[in-house]
C-alpha cells in the first residue's frame, strides 16, 4: 500500500511538472516521470506485462518521439508573449466540459462486460500473446485509433511550434562614394 501511495504522489508530481513547465523539454521529462511511476503501478499490480509495454512504449519510443520533435522544432525555449491563438482557451474549455460530461455518462451507465475472474482467465493472467489477440481482433479500431491520435498530436505540435520563415532583405548594391580627387 505503502508503494502505491508514493507512486501515486509521483503520478501526481509528474503531471503538474509536465502542465507547470515553462520549458518542453522539463515538461517531457515531468512525462517521463509519470510514465515510468505509472508502469511501477502496474508492476504492484502483478501486471508485468503492462508495466514492460509502460515502459517500453511509452516512457521509451513515445517520449523519444516527442523529444525529437522538440529538437527538430527548436522548441524547448520558455515560451514567452502573446498567444497566438487567442480562441483556444474557449476551445479547450468546452472541451473539458464535453469530456467532463462523457465522463459522468459512462460512470452513471457503464456495466461490465465479464466478470473479473472470466476476463482475467481469457487473458490468461495478461499474458503477451492473448493480450495481443485480444487487442488486434476485438479491439482492432480503438488499438488504431489511438495511433491515428498519437500521429495527430505530433502533427499538431508541429503545426502550433511551426515559426514563420524570417524575412530576408534584399541586398543592395552599395556603390562607393568617390574619394576626394577621384572621378567618378
Amino acid at each position: 500500500m505503502i508503494t502505491f501511495l508514493v507512486l501515486s504522489v509521483l503520478v501526481i508530481a509528474g503531471g503538474i511538472l509536465t502542465i507547470a513547465a515553462r520549458n518542453a523539454v522539463h515538461a517531457s521529462l515531468g512525462l517521463v516521470g509519470t510514465l515510468l511511476s505509472v508502469a511501477g503501478i502496474y508492476a504492484t499490480l502483478s501486471a508485468s506485462f503492462l508495466a514492460a509495454t509502460q515502459v517500453i512504449v511509452y516512457a521509451g519510443a513515445v517520449m523519444v518521439l516527442f523529444l525529437f520533435v522538440i529538437m527538430l522544432l527548436d522548441a524547448n525555449r520558455p515560451v514567452e508573449g502573446h498567444n497566438p491563438l487567442p480562441f483556444i482557451a474557449p476551445l479547450a474549455g468546452i472541451g473539458g466540459a464535453l469530456l467532463a460530461g462523457a465522463f459522468a455518462v459512462l460512470a452513471f451507465t457503464y456495466k461490465a462486460p465479464l466478470p473479473l475472474a472470466e476476463s482475467t482467465l481469457a487473458l490468461k493472467n495478461g499474458a503477451p500473446g492473448p493480450v495481443g489477440e485480444t487487442l488486434l481482433t476485438k479491439f482492432l479500431l480503438p488499438f488504431e485509433a489511438v495511433s491515428i491520435l498519437l500521429l495527430v498530436a505530433v502533427v499538431g505540435s508541429v503545426a502550433l511550434v511551426q515559426r514563420p520563415a524570417a524575412q530576408r532583405e534584399p541586398v543592395r548594391e552599395s556603390v562607393p562614394a568617390p574619394l576626394e580627387g577621384e572621378v567618378a
